[in-house]
């Protein structure tokens, strides 16, 4: 008879006590999660769409290693194309050297890693252990959402683009100047394949880290230096691909222009609404910035990232749904005392540009499209209105309670100095 060991039977006697909330919690989450891993990235994944973002990036890393031009595409198709220049077709070239099920399947592998190494870096930004329950929680949360889903089953790089976001908030406010340094090569990393979080420099100046800026400029400039010659047809991502990029698109995109224009809306009214956000999101940033960034600097960094995102898809030509992944850290704040999205028009926001459910109506079809395009678009928006109407209406009651005398701090202003710290 072979002999149980003594700790896998206590594991399976009759506990004297009641478990506690967080062990049903784990008990519960983690086989979600862990499923849910493996159900994206393995079975939808593999299974691949319509949409396929790798098949462009593909060809271009094939035609990079054989010489032959990359930047010929046809652009009055609607086909996914390939936009990156030719630093990032260097940094991807690796996959041009594998079959193509082979590459795509790395692809979808280094993706699903990085978004994994995502969110471990975030349970630690927000001191958090893997034995705990905000573990298993937010890695499901992740997986379900429509961000993560459709960047592991369109195979883009969007998982690798978050990791880079993560590591670059998270050496901000190390407060060690050698980790600024890395903060830079980070997002520079993810700027030499897209410039879609260009927007977060603005970050390190104004909270006066010059340092940052060296490696989020530098690495891009080296690898498009390095590559330049390298690429058959460099000049024409200058003359064709460039013009593209700057051009607005009426598909897939949920920018408040991509929309205005798919639903025929009148200029005016579109750069109106377009003028309006972008000043919800300034007077956001100038509130977060004169009462939180020194004395709650995890919550001034994070929420300020969330609003200069949120309204760079908003306002400018090209916002995809799945650019709502790099809002992650931003929505970790609702566990900060400070947080502004603790309440239900957030969620509500949040619903909007993280959902899955899908709104298309076999008999109203005109009202489902409606609803499935404008989700997103109508999530980030409220999002920029709550997170606005929280900061003023805070700062309203100091006001009218006498608090905003110099000298003297809000109620609200807490100091959470020992979270985090950043270098002035």
């Amino acid at each position: 008879m072979v002999a149980v060991p003594e700790s896998l039977l206590s594991a399976f006697r009759p506990r004297t006590s009641p478990p506690s909330v967080a062990t049903v919690l784990r008990s519960v989450l983690w086989p979600i999660a862990i499923l849910s891993i493996f159900h994206r990235s393995y079975v939808l994944a593999t299974n691949g769409y319509i949409t396929d973002d790798f098949g462009p990036v593909y060809r271009a890393v094939i035609n990079f290693k054989l010489g032959w031009d990359i930047y010929n595409e046809n652009f009055q198709h609607v086909d996914p194309h390939y936009l990156y220049p030719p630093g990032g077709t260097l940094l991807l070239a690796p996959f041009g050297y594998l079959p193509v099920d082979a590459s795509r399947y790395w692809f979808i592998f280094f993706n699903t890693v990085a978004i994994l190494l995502a969110a471990y870096f975030l349970l630690r930004l927000f001191k958090y252990s893997m034995a705990s329950v905000a573990a298993p929680a937010l890695i499901l949360a992740m997986f379900v959402t429509e961000s993560v889903t459709s960047t592991l089953v369109y195979t883009n790089i969007n998982g690798c683009i978050l990791l880079g976001e993560v590591l670059f908030l998270m050496w901000l406010l190390d407060g060690r100047r050698n980790r600024e340094w890395l903060a830079g090569i980070a997002i520079g990393l993810t700027v030499v394949v897209k410039p879609s979080l260009l927007p977060l420099l603005l970050l390190p100046v104004l909270n006066r880290q010059w340092r940052p800026l060296v490696g989020a400029f530098g690495v891009p400039l080296v690898f498009n230096a390095v590559a330049w010659p390298m690429v058959s047809d460099p000049m024409n991502f200058i003359h064709r691909t460039v013009p593209y990029i700057l051009s607005t698109r009426d598909y897939f995109n949920s920018s408040i222009l991509g929309n205005g224009i798919y639903y025929g809306l009148p200029m005016w009214l579109i750069l109106a609404m377009r003028i309006l956000f972008a000043l919800l999101a300034l007077g956001s940033l100038v509130l977060l910035y004169r009462y939180y960034r020194t004395r709650d600097p995890l919550f001034w960094l994070l929420t300020s990232s969330g609003v200069l995102l949120i309204a760079s898809y908003l306002v400018t030509s090209l916002g995809q749904g799945y650019y709502s992944m790099m809002l992650f850290p931003f929505l970790m704040t609702v566990v900060l005392k400070n947080s502004v999205i603790r309440n239900w028009p957030a969620w509500l926001a949040i619903y909007g540009f993280m959902t899955m459910d899908r709104y298309l109506l076999a008999h109203w079809p005109t009202t489902g499209r409606f609803l499935e395009y404008m989700k997103i678009t109508y999530g980030w928006s409220l999002m920029l209105i709550v997170v606005f109407c929280v900061l003023y209406f805070r700062y309203l009651d100091a006001k009218a309670d006498g608090r905003l005398e110099d000298g003297i701090d809000p109620p609200w202003m807490t100091d959470d100095g020992e979270r985090a710290s950043v270098k002035a």
